[in-house]
């Protein structure tokens, strides 16, 4: 049997500091970790690709011949691929372009007065590494996910690292929707290496030249690595344990709930699932079927580990109001609503990386074909951060352009700004264009 934490929240008042304080969440791992991820990122500076090669030898157990996959390998992991899996990843690719195409920003010219404009420029970042884990399982999706914003934005070069297997290369699958994606620049490294190598490039046999952005989950390696390397390179995120979020009332069906929380359980013992309802029945209810899934789920072990884990919970609460102050409290990656008029609760989830609606809008459909982005937010950072999309590879720069009159027309206010703030040069640098 599997037991979920129960959490009682009824009666509570449910400020912000008391839901930071009592809701279940991952234990913080990136710091028991980063002093050796540090030393591990500054043998890969100083050791380039070799460096890289000693340290896949050590975690991977095995030391690839070379680096840079072949495109000979893209192209036969292409071919090999099966007919289903190719068509499904086409669909989710189509639907991942609708979206992002509706995410391009256009620039903006904005006229203040006669001869004075200032253009708002979105500009794509020139170069992106694309982190694709391996692990517990395969991902072509976040393949996908990656790499389709990041080419949607403009993009100028893209290359991916994904952790190499027996063979010395990445997943064939992985590799095969690379190549269906139009990605030729694909390293077989992974881990904490494969970010220090993005990071600082290398060029000593092979040449990989360093990016300027890096984007993809991993696990706490990898996310340690990227928080370390966020001085030399933009990060998408430092991302945590996976986690979902479920509001339901006394109408869902257990079912559904229980399939859903066993469905995040699975990526990882420290995933998170959690559950919040006013309803102690369907509380019950849940609970009988996870009694009854887990154990005819496939890796029954993993998901036990992960409902059962103090990052796990029940929460009861005394009213559908209570429920959405939980939620946004918890700012989940995944929240999903399965209440009467579902739409109409969603609209109140303020914070969630993405919201599910409804019995038909499970997590697995944004994982794979809903057309969203499944790279998001964790650990509460929903609150204040997005999940990835165009504007993740996009940055914003603009360009003034005032003519003599625009400019004298704002002159006075400037000298008066610039010497309340003890800045005589700057006035003085606007003054003098109009001394005779």
């Amino acid at each position: 049997m599997v037991r979920v934490n129960i959490l009682d929240f009824r009666g509570e008042t449910l400020s912000k500091r008391f839901l930071a304080q009592k809701l279940p969440r991952a234990a913080e791992t990136h710091a028991d970790i980063e002093r050796r991820v540090a030393e591990l990122l500054d043998t890969v500076a100083d050791g380039g690709a070799a460096a890289v090669k000693d340290f896949t030898e050590r975690f991977d157990g095995v030391r690839p011949e070379s680096l840079r996959v072949p495109a000979s390998a893209l192209a036969e992991a292409a071919d090999a691929l099966d007919p289903a899996v190719r068509d499904a990843l086409v669909e989710s690719i189509v639907r991942a372009r609708k979206v992002a195409a509706d995410q391009r920003p256009a620039d903006i010219r904005t006229e203040l007065a006669s001869g004075a404009f200032v253009t708002t420029r979105h500009l794509p970042v020139e170069r992106v590494g694309l982190y694709v884990p391996g692990g517990l399982a395969v991902y072509p999706s976040t393949v996908i996910m990656n790499v389709v914003p990041a080419q949607t934005a403009g993009a100028h070069s893209l290359a991916i690292a994904s952790p190499p297997q027996s063979s010395g290369l990445p997943h064939p699958t992985v590799l095969a929707t690379a190549h269906i994606l139009g990605i030729d620049e694909v390293w077989a490294m992974g881990g904490a290496q494969a970010i220090g190598a993005l990071a600082f490039g290398f060029d000593d046999g092979e040449e990989l030249e360093p990016v300027d952005l890096i984007t993809g989950p991993g696990n706490a390696y990898v996310a340690a690595a990227k928080s370390l390397v966020r001085s030399r390179v933009g990060i998408d995120a430092v991302a945590g344990p996976t986690e979902i979020i479920i509001l339901a009332d006394a109408q869902a069906d257990p079912r559904f709930v229980a399939a859903d929380l066993i469905s995040q359980a699975e990526h990882d013992e420290l995933a998170a699932s959690v559950l919040v309802t006013d309803s102690v029945e369907l509380a019950e209810a849940v609970q009988r079927e996870l009694d009854v899934q887990v154990p005819e789920a496939t890796h029954t072990e993993r998901i036990s580990t992960a409902l059962g884990g103090r990052q796990s919970a029940i929460v009861l609460v005394d009213d559908l109001d209570a429920g959405i102050t939980v939620v946004n409290g918890y700012a989940g990656e995944h929240v999903e609503v399965h209440t009467a008029d579902a739409a109409a609760v969603g609209a109140r989830i303020t914070n969630g990386g993405a919201v599910f609606l409804g019995d038909w809008a499970p997590v697995s459909l944004g994982d794979y074909c809903a057309g969203s982005n499944h790279v998001l937010p964790t650990m509460g950072t929903a609150a204040h951060g997005s999940g990835l999309g165009v504007h993740s590879f996009i940055k914003v720069s603009q360009v003034i352009d005032y003519d003599r009159q625009a400019l004298s027309e704002v002159a006075e206010h400037i000298g008066v700004l610039a010497a309340s703030e003890q800045l005589l040069a700057h006035g003085r640098a606007v003054d003098i264009r109009f001394e005779e």
